[in-house]
């Protein structure tokens, strides 16, 4: 519990204060994609399949932390560090650094307490390393649907 207290406030420090690209309308429309993307994923992911689970397999109310306030900033953070005017090569550099940063912590959730708080079912790392480029493409579709409805919104 401890290690996630402390990521928790480390992700939402760094994503509040290098934050220069999203606007207020964009975090709230991020933060609940993700909690709710996260949630209806986790829900055969982690319940129903047992791949894998947060703290204990049966659900808790402190299971809700790495839903609530864990993920959504480290969306902030690669969106709002995302290179989207660069080169493709470059863009899919950054994509490839941000799922190995990610795979990083992943491993480190899995310390023992009160360290880690994430355990393995039959979940590897390795399907982390496959889904996790899609689903960071998935947020980043998103997030430029959202960018689309605020120009047209604006131009009525």
């Amino acid at each position: 519990m401890i290690g996630l207290l402390i990521a928790i406030c480390t992700f939402n420090l760094i994503a509040f204060t290098t934050n220069r690209k999203l606007t207020g309308n964009q975090i709230l429309h991020i933060w609940l994609f993700t909690i709710s993307f996260q949630i209806l994923f986790d829900l055969f992911v982690e319940f129903k399949y047992h791949a894998y689970w947060y703290f204990d397999k049966e659900l808790e109310w402190r299971g809700i932390l790495p839903h609530v306030f864990l993920v959504p900033p480290v969306n902030m953070i690669f969106l709002n560090w995302y290179p989207y005017k660069k080169a493709w090569l470059k863009q899919l550099f950054y994509l490839v650094s941000f799922v190995i940063a990610i795979l990083i912590y992943e491993v480190i959730t899995l310390l023992p307490n009160p360290w880690g708080y994430f355990h393995y079912g039959w979940w590897k790392l390795w399907h982390a390393a496959i889904l996790d480029p899609i689903l960071l493409l998935i947020l980043l579709g998103f997030y430029k649907w959202i960018c689309n409805l605020e120009k047209t919104a604006c131009l009525k």
